[in-house]
């Protein structure tokens, strides 16, 4: 049988039976399209995870108040036992950093006119910006002048500052009362996203002495201490060497008992992007169940249309035509209803991905491996699931064919 005559045969056979081969196809497209979009999805929620936790600053190491072993309890960061002495050890002693900033962190009631909210505030060297990766959008950050002078200056987050003045920029000039003290906004900072109490987009930056004077008072224990390494490599040394240079200043034998703890960035990144990667594989596996269920779908149609053309392929047999030539129509059908839906699929998660970029409503990223993937799949599934009808179709013989009613 010629190529041409196949794809004639083909399409004839289709489109004798529209609404069949259009719900049969219509498996096929939600298929591939669940596959393409739900892998999107789950890429993007890594993406979103590195990115959220990357905007905190480059290479970071968080060293927190408070043992393991009391983390629960009291929460990560509650205890009392970090000291501008240690963050002045560190400062001296530590090699391979390129910013260690020491932070003082509690929520205030912060007000402008008869706007007001409660946030976070943070007392930090001006070193913070660097270490933190904050970069002002409108107005400056602290210098160490303002830190040394005491003076009471702060920086807004942008999802403060349109709390308090109707703008995520706007702000600067203007005073605003934290814990009865007034503060001069300097600047304000760009978004980096995330949500919650916790995001940094709702933190207030003032200077740390400062914040002792005004604020905490000059006994008051840090709520971290936060080094950048200079980079990836260097990490796990600056990790270590932080961990020993502790132990020591505060006189534990056993590192067991360590009064601290460490976060390495490095470490979040990894476990979290672990999850969500876990997450984009049991997402694309569910969106597979939709193929197989739709390949199962091919098959019964195609069983079905081989019982209803019994005589058909009789007749066909009865002038000649061969069990290659018969199967090959089967199966070319079955691979084209796959084709088609195939290409509708690709085409239709590509606009959902689009779409869902478009209005932010979730973060996508889209992986063309997937698509091509999802396509690769379809086709096969069209093969495997086309060739037991077409064998069948083609083993029939010409005088049971004929006689079939």
């Amino acid at each position: 049988m010629r190529y041409i005559d196949l794809l004639q045969e083909t399409s004839y056979s289709l489109l004798m039976n529209k609404a069949r081969s259009f719900l049969t196809i219509l498996g096929i497209v939600i298929g591939i399209a669940a596959v393409i979009v739900l892998i999107a999805v789950g890429e993007g929620a890594t993406a979103a995870v590195t990115n959220n936790i990357s905007a905190l600053g480059s290479n970071l190491i968080v060293v927190v108040p408070g043992s393991a072993s009391g983390a629960v309890s009291q929460g990560i960061g509650s205890a009392q036992t970090l000291t501008m002495k240690d963050a002045s050890l560190l400062q001296q002693q530590l090699q391979y950093v390129s910013g260690i900033s020491p932070e003082i962190a509690k929520h205030f009631q912060i007000t402008f006119g008869a706007n007001n909210t409660n946030t976070n505030v943070i007392g930090a060297d001006p070193i913070y910006s660097f270490v933190h990766n904050v970069t002002i959008n409108n107005g400056s950050f602290f210098n160490q002048q303002q830190n040394n002078t005491l003076q009471r200056v702060a920086v807004l987050g942008p999802g403060v500052s349109e709390l308090l003045f109707g703008s995520p920029y706007a702000g600067v000039g203007k005073q605003i009362e934290i814990n009865g003290n007034l503060f001069s906004v300097i600047g304000v900072a760009n978004i980096k996203g995330g949500s919650g109490v916790s995001s940094a987009d709702n933190n207030i930056y003032i200077p740390l002495k400062t914040a002792q004077q005004y604020l905490f008072g000059q006994n008051r224990a840090l709520t971290s201490i936060s080094i950048s390494a200079m980079n990836a490599q260097s990490i796990n040394t600056v990790e270590q060497e932080t961990f020993n240079l502790l132990l020591q200043s505060h006189d534990i034998q056993n590192p067991a008992n360590a009064d601290f703890q460490l976060v390495n960035q490095s470490s979040i990144v990894a476990s979290l992007s672990s999850t969500t990667q876990t997450l984009t594989v049991l997402l694309g596996s569910i969106a597979a169940i939709s193929l197989l269920v739709a390949g199962i779908g091919i098959m019964n149609m195609m069983l079905t249309t081989v019982t209803e053309r019994t005589r058909e392929i009789g007749l066909r047999k009865a002038v000649g035509a061969k069990k290659k030539d018969i199967g090959s129509q089967f199966l070319c059908e079955a691979v084209a209803l796959t084709l088609i839906g195939g290409l509708c699929g690709i085409l239709l998660g590509i606009g959902i991905i689009e779409v869902l970029s478009l209005t932010r409503s979730v973060a996508v990223v889209t992986q063309w491996w997937s698509i091509a993937i999802a396509f690769g799949v379809s086709m096969l599934i069209g093969i495997v699931f086309g060739y037991y009808p077409a064998q069948r179709a083609a083993k029939l013989k010409p005088i049971d064919a004929l006689r079939y009613e």
